[in-house]
């Protein structure tokens, strides 16, 4: 088990390694992360190379019996490349190059940055391919966070049209299926079309979403000419990967196109960030964690995780004591095998002077450093059972092209697709149901729950492969606004909502309604008088071959259903057609729990349990989220305490 810190001995009196490294030693690490920040160091003029202050520190490293995790430097670019070849740089939506100063201004199609990156990377691997003290290499740097994975520069708008000509093949077929009669926007050729820079109203949204299918495959074309170079340059005792940033279903980029070809995925974990005034939810934690173990159905690396309060110009909330360590417990609990910490030390002078890390700029050892030896005392008794696979019954399917539709097209400005994905997610979790979160080429035959949130733009193979799971026995629950769009981002002509999922539900759709702030619609059981309220959206829903549960209790619309059932074969599929209250969604979720067989845990709210099994014997991660003490059977949990005990 590698367990460390992100050290970058670059930004400190190089005479500080001994102290840093021997203190390092005493907190149980026995791996650093270093480098990717550094091509300055590395190449301070253009071809000269000159790696000998890593050369340095490497012996250091070994010296004190420690590996590292070594990233190649291209996040961050030397100002003689800005200065010298401009067409590098990131170009924003109105036309206005990014400038040098902060990080990742590159264009993924730039063929200048794209010779450039791949030489000091080719340089610095070939340098080290036989450093023993490097186990693995790290490509780039948060690839497309902070919204540089978009770019309208001319690179971009030539890569686009070719693009769209090797995908359409003839410009008549584009026309034909953007739908570009309307508006008078018939293309006479591929040349002219532009990049969506600001117009008035809006662009195409078949335009919009071809133009984020490019932009995904620009920085995963990128990033995989990096993996393939390391991979064919590495040493055999080397591994490949690239750490990924939060905000997963935020980005113009479907991290499964470049990640799948890793030797392991690794993530940055950061429950809290600059601007947070509290840590995201346990369950919006944890679901991030699934859909990183999803990327590969495999355990992951954790090369940032949180340990002192963070932000660049506005702090966020301060992890209380023992609550950073038990972020640290819950990622291994999800399916983290090796934890690296940012950072070592706080940085005095550049704009993360406010990313704290385990010291801060008074160099003193303090709570923090304290807290991290202890954890890694701790964790590292469970190597074993950490590296053991998580097995989950239940699973959550997304698809970026339906994710970026809704974000072309939202339809309403309060419906966030993450909280979409959390409306069906946060109900298993709160029962301590083991969830997969998957893209939906993925097998799930094997899962007895199936989760499909707001699926507004649906492949018709998964619609198939849907309703084949749910004939053999499995559940499926789908949400609102189901089945509405085409693959090019239109509306399906001739055929009812859900279109191809009507089969599947026993249900179609007549119409419609956007319930914007502050509108709420009654809702009442079908068999009772229980009643809640729905927000955000509602679908007028009829039956076909489905049973109601719940309907519409207004004067207009009280005739149509809510929330419906629908037997297919041995299985069920639900039908949630609105935004109902959290605990309408968890009764549903726990039927379809019940009939599946599925093994729920209860518990106190904020206390969540992770269910691990390791040569035959089953375990319990129990994880007390809360800031307060707590039970769970007979076992008394501290604030921010983790008690692993064998079943």
């Amino acid at each position: 088990m590698f367990l460390g810190v992100d050290y970058y001995p670059e930004h400190w009196d190089i005479d500080l390694i001994d102290e840093d490294l021997s203190r390092m030693k005493d907190m149980g690490v026995n791996m650093v992360r270093i480098g990717e920040f550094a091509w300055h160091l590395m190449e301070k003029e253009e071809g000269r190379f000159d790696f000998s202050f890593f050369d340095h520190v490497l012996e250091k490293v070994k010296a004190n019996g420690m590996n590292a995790m070594f990233g190649t430097p291209t996040a961050t670019f030397p100002a003689w490349l800005a200065n010298r070849y401009p067409d590098i740089l990131n170009e924003d939506i109105n036309g206005v190059k990014k400038s040098f100063g902060g990080r990742r201004q590159y264009c993924f199609n730039s063929e200048t940055y794209q010779k450039y990156s791949m030489r000091i990377a080719e340089k610095l691997i070939t340098h080290y391919r036989d450093e023993e003290a490097i186990v693995s290499w790290q490509i780039d740097n948060e690839l497309g966070h902070e919204d540089s994975d978009m770019c309208y520069c001319g690179s971009c708008l030539r890569g686009f049209q070719e693009f769209l000509e090797e995908k359409y093949g003839s410009i008549d077929e584009l026309n034909e299926r953007w739908g570009t009669i309307f508006w008078g926007q018939t293309y006479n050729g591929f040349s002219e079309i532009p990049v969506p820079k600001q117009t008035i109203t809006v662009h195409n949204p078949a335009m919009m979403l071809d133009w984020s299918r490019f932009r995904s495959k620009s920085l995963s074309r990128f990033a995989l000419k990096h993996v393939d170079l390391a991979k064919r340059l590495k040493g055999d005792h080397q591994t490949v990967t690239t750490n990924l940033p939060g905000g997963l279903f935020g980005k113009w980029f479907d991290s499964n196109e470049f990640s799948r070809d890793l030797d392991f995925v690794s993530y940055d974990n950061y429950p809290v960030w600059g601007g947070l005034k509290e840590p995201i939810s346990p369950a919006h934690l944890s679901m991030t964690l699934d859909f990183i173990r999803g990327l590969k159905k495999q355990n992951f690396w954790i090369v940032e995780e949180l340990m002192g309060a963070q932000g660049h110009d506005v702090i966020g909330y301060l992890p209380r004591p023992n609550q950073a360590k038990v972020w640290a417990w819950h990622a291994f609990a999800h399916g983290c095998s090796n934890m690296l910490f940012f950072r070592w030390r706080g940085m005095n002078r550049g704009a993360e002077q406010y990313c704290l890390g385990i010291l801060d700029s008074n160099n003193r050892t303090t709570r923090k450093f304290n807290e991290v030896k202890k954890f890694f005392n701790e964790v590292k008794e469970y190597e074993e059972l950490f590296n053991s696979p998580v097995k989950a019954d239940v699973a959550l399917l997304y698809d970026f092209d339906n994710i970026w539709s809704w974000r072309i097209q939202q339809q309403n400005p309060s419906i966030d697709f993450t909280e979409e994905v959390l409306r069906l997610y946060e109900p298993f979790h709160k029962q301590n149901t083991a969830i997969d979160v998957l893209r939906y080429d993925q097998d799930f035959s094997a899962y007895k729950v199936v989760l499909v949130p707001v699926p507004q733009l649906i492949d018709p193979a998964l619609t198939e492969r849907l309703e084949e799971f749910t004939r053999n026995g499995g559940r499926v629950i789908v949400s609102y606004r189901a089945g509405v769009k085409d693959k090019d981002n239109n509306l399906v002509f001739g055929s009812m909502i859900p279109g191809g999922l009507s089969p599947l539900l026993g249900i179609e759709v007549e119409e419609s309604e956007s319930l914007h702030e502050g509108q709420s619609v009654p809702v009442v059981s079908t068999d009772s008088d229980r009643r809640t309220t729905a927000e955000y959206w509602r679908d007028l829903v009829n039956l076909t071959t489905a049973t109601s549960l719940y309907r519409y209790d207004d004067p207009f619309y009280n005739e149509y259903a809510c929330v419906t059932e629908n037997t297919v074969g041995s299985g069920k599929a639900y039908y949630i057609g609105a935004g109902i209250e959290k605990r309408i969604v968890e009764e549903i979720t726990a039927k379809a729990a019940g009939e599946a067989g599925i093994e729920t845990v209860e518990t106190n709210p904020g206390v969540e349990v992770v269910s691990r099994t390791v040569e035959g014997k089953a375990y319990r991660v129990i994880i007390n989220h809360n800031g307060y003490e707590e039970t769970f059977g007979e076992l008394t949990l501290k604030p921010y305490d983790c008690v692993i005990a064998e079943v």
